[in-house]
């Protein structure tokens, strides 16, 4: 059944400046929560979905590159940032519940030939949406992501560590503003993130009683082999290596975070095609031009076999 689009909120005007013209705005509830949705241009539908602690925002240098008489883009943004709904309850966050959430706007936007875009969290809760929607992706570019569980010998990374510190890092994330105070530090170029782009990261998390989803999606992060996550990872991970269509692999090698993992993608997915860059974890930043090229590849590929 379709979703009934609701009003959004309004946007600040250094916000709205920066965004692409002609996006359209709404909300939609996907079972308690309303998620913000972004909408521009007319075609194959295309999914771009970003990960902790950003917004649809991030993919904004992305769709000024893209051919939008091709492509039908929709930017969601997680429940619990951005302009989505952000519940008080950090036991909400949870990857299941993020892949429910997803599932039903997939459901309720009526899509189908889907291409598929994710970068951090957002590969794992797209994936694992799209795992019981099998027939509805038909092209995949994943962004520096996870796309499975944890492999043996798996260290965390120093990030993921500090999440689970108590106290500390309750006050680091819901009071301080971390991570996105300084997410340049992520960066290759570290100038890549600054002024009215950075301010536009923190605004929507500004208040800590809005702002539980930072901590709580860096705690998703499976620390062992019984963490509540690893079942949907290996869901995504089913689904991912068994995956057959047009795939495209763009990463940014000097992520501090995820960097490491580009290799176990690219294993995964033998039939992409691997663009390597000097961008860090948040490449859309900076290198939107090579992101867009290849979502064109996969659109290309796709109407061939048409």
């Amino acid at each position: 059944m379709p979703l009934e689009r609701l009003p959004a909120p309004k946007l600040p005007g250094f916000i709205a400046r920066q965004l692409p013209d002609g996006l359209e705005r709404y909300r939609v509830d996907v079972g308690g929560a309303r998620m913000h949705v972004m909408e521009v241009g007319r075609g194959r539908p295309l999914l771009m979905l970003h990960g902790n602690p950003t917004w649809g925002f991030l993919w904004r240098k992305v769709v000024r590159e893209l051919d939008l008489s091709r492509f039908r883009v929709i930017l969601p943004d997680l429940i619990g940032l951005g302009y989505s709904d952000h519940p008080t309850d950090a036991r909400a966050h949870t990857l299941d519940q993020h892949i429910a959430w997803l599932g039903a706007l997939l459901d309720g936007l009526d899509l189908d030939e889907l291409v598929f875009v994710g970068q951090d969290w957002g590969g794992p809760i797209g994936l694992g949406a799209l795992y019981e929607r099998r027939d509805l992706a038909r092209g995949l570019v994943i962004l520096n992501t996870a796309i499975s569980p944890p492999r043996l010998g798996f260290k965390e990374t120093a990030f993921h560590r500090f999440a689970r510190t108590p106290v500390v890092a309750d006050v680091a994330f819901r009071l301080l503003g971390f991570p996105q105070v300084n997410l340049n530090v992520a960066q290759g170029d570290k100038k890549s993130i600054t002024g009215g782009a950075a301010w536009a990261y923190r605004l929507p998390l500004l208040d800590p009683r809005r702002n539980a989803a930072p901590l709580a999606m860096a705690r998703m992060v499976p620390n062992g082999p019984d963490h509540v996550s690893i079942p949907a990872l290996e869901r995504v991970h089913a689904f991912v290596s068994g995956f057959t269509g047009p795939a495209e692999i763009v990463w940014g090698d000097r992520d501090p975070v995820l960097g490491r993992a580009r290799g176990w993608v690219e294993k995964n997915l033998p039939q992409a095609r691997v663009t390597r860059t000097k961008a860090g974890h948040f490449l859309q930043e900076e290198v939107p031009g090579e992101i867009a090229a290849a979502i064109a590849r996969v659109g290309d590929a796709l109407d061939a076999d048409r």
